[in-house]
């Protein structure tokens, strides 16, 4: 915005000459100059790159290359979904403490400050390609969540209709008994099958538009099932 208001400052100011002419182009023409840089700047293509030295990073906000002894943590995620609808992948970043990067993000399992480097949909490769290229050379550095999340408990799409159940909340059930499965810890799956179960026993609350109640159902209790199976496999472990 800054960048467009100087060149069309510059361009009024030649168009509208008056007393100290000289002076007056002289400012426009800097104007125009300084304008024209930041637009071309900022309509530069975007870039992002995954080699053995680091990531080089070119989009608005953004531009720098990161060695990978500045990377702490890198994690493929997805948001939770909107009103049902998925939103795009997104990679975040943890730097080591010290290095100078804007933190506009959390890391989704321990909410340590992370900047968001890129969503998904910015780019032609998938997230598998994402995923596979990381995997390369960011090596232990890399988590993906969205493959993780998938073994762990892969929710198929539920129909949406008029009178079900109301999405955020489902989608929350699900994310909260995927993270519980993936983390490894019992009393985590505990906590999370007891929640579930809690809601599901009080009654999930209907919206105009909404989820399928039954095909809802089915996988709320798929998900309860995985989660009590997972408990049963520790306890005979601990045994």
């Amino acid at each position: 915005m800054l960048a467009l208001v100087c060149v069309l400052g510059g361009v009024l100011l030649l168009v509208y000459p008056s007393d100290g002419a000289l002076l007056r182009t002289i400012i426009a023409v800097g104007a125009i100059a300084l304008g024209a840089v930041a637009l071309v700047s900022a309509m530069r293509p975007f870039r992002f790159g995954i080699h053995a030295d680091g990531l080089t990073i070119r989009r608005p906000g953004l531009r720098r290359d990161v060695r990978w002894a500045e990377v702490d943590a890198l994690v493929l995620d997805e948001p939770p979904r909107r009103d049902g609808h998925p939103e795009p992948p997104r990679l975040l970043l943890v730097p080591v403490p010290g290095v100078t990067i804007e933190l506009t993000a959390r890391h989704p399992l321990d909410g340590r400050p992370a900047v968001e480097l890129l969503v998904l949909d910015q780019v032609r490769e998938q997230p598998e390609q994402v995923s596979a290229a990381l995997t390369q050379y960011a090596g232990g550095r890399f988590v993906d969540l969205l493959a993780l999340r998938r073994a762990a408990f892969e929710a198929p799409e539920i129909p949406v209709g008029l009178r079900g159940y109301q999405m955020d909340r489902v989608d929350r059930l699900i994310r909260r008994g995927q993270d519980a499965l993936m983390s490894g810890d019992a009393s985590a799956r505990q906590a999370a099958r007891g929640e579930i179960e809690r809601a599901t026993t009080a009654g999930l609350p209907i919206a105009q538009r909404g989820y399928s109640t039954f095909q809802t159902d089915t996988v709320l209790d798929a998900l309860v099932t995985a989660l009590a199976d997972h408990q049963s496999t520790d306890r005979e472990t601990a045994t």
